[in-house]
């Protein structure tokens, strides 16, 4: 059986209690070694082989897997993050699906949810923004062209922009050709919630003058949109006294008038 397992974001007790749970009881674990934090290891079993994927391909670590299955072991593959968000995930499944390799997926707190919680933000604040775009800048690995930076800026919502730190001249000037204004805020979130977390407001204009600056050259996320200023959204329907739910009566009408 192989695990595909969430590590979180960086923080070693981020990681869920099931994640633990799998990684404790794991004979094999092959963990994304220049991303996942070592110390999630250190509680593994005395007997677990442990290896560092940054250093294989994916057939080496087919390679493993398979051994590993013949001699009916416990296989945890330790993804950064949530799996789910640039964790070439599915192309693992697929060669497990044909051999017959039973697996299955336990999801982990995301490096954007960790962003989050280093600035305190909502991304999605009433009246600002609903809506989250993850994204990335095209490098060595392309993007469809139908998801350019430019297209995605054009709806003002927020962004999440994924392994693209070193390109942040290029990025600004895009995200500025798309429809966002030079001083919209913006954000970089250096290894979020790791011990050495670093985090920089700034402006879509002033991003790579602001990575530069703070020596920030890879390992960040970069945050863009009016949500990161936490200023002139209203306040939740939901929690509002002249809001009915399933659960509550309204107590006062939409006009501030309490209700008989």
């Amino acid at each position: 059986m192989v695990h595909f397992v969430g590590a979180g974001s960086g923080a070693v007790d981020l990681i869920t209690v099931r994640g633990q749970k799998l990684l404790r009881e794991a004979d094999v674990i092959i963990y994304a070694g220049s991303l996942v934090n070592p110390a999630l290891l250190d509680n593994r079993k005395e007997d677990c082989s442990v290896y560092n994927s940054a250093k294989m391909t994916l057939e080496e670590v087919m390679d493993v897997i398979r051994e590993a299955e013949k001699e009916q072991k416990t296989t945890v593959r330790l993804h950064t993050g949530d799996p789910c968000i640039y964790g070439a995930i599915r192309e693992q499944m697929d060669l497990m699906d044909r051999e017959g390799i039973s697996y299955d997926y336990c999801p982990g707190v995301s490096a954007f949810c960790g962003a989050a919680s280093a600035l305190n933000l909502e991304y999605t604040l009433p009246s600002v923004s609903q809506s989250v775009i993850i994204t990335r800048m095209a490098g060595r690995t392309p993007v469809p062209e139908k998801e350019s930076i430019e297209s995605f800026a054009a709806h003002h919502a927020t962004m999440v922009i994924f392994l693209s730190t070193g390109m942040l001249q290029e990025l600004s000037q895009r995200l500025m050709e798309g429809g966002y204004e030079a001083d919209t805020p913006a954000a970089i979130v250096y290894k979020a919630t790791w011990p050495d977390e670093k985090s920089f407001v700034c402006t879509v204009a002033t991003l790579a003058e602001t990575a530069e600056k703070n020596h920030i050259t890879k390992t960040a996320l970069i945050l863009v949109g009016d949500a990161i200023a936490h200023t002139n959204y209203q306040r939740s329907e939901l929690y509002h006294p002249a809001f009915t739910t399933e659960f509550r009566q309204a107590t006062m009408s939409s006009h501030g008038e309490a209700e008989k």
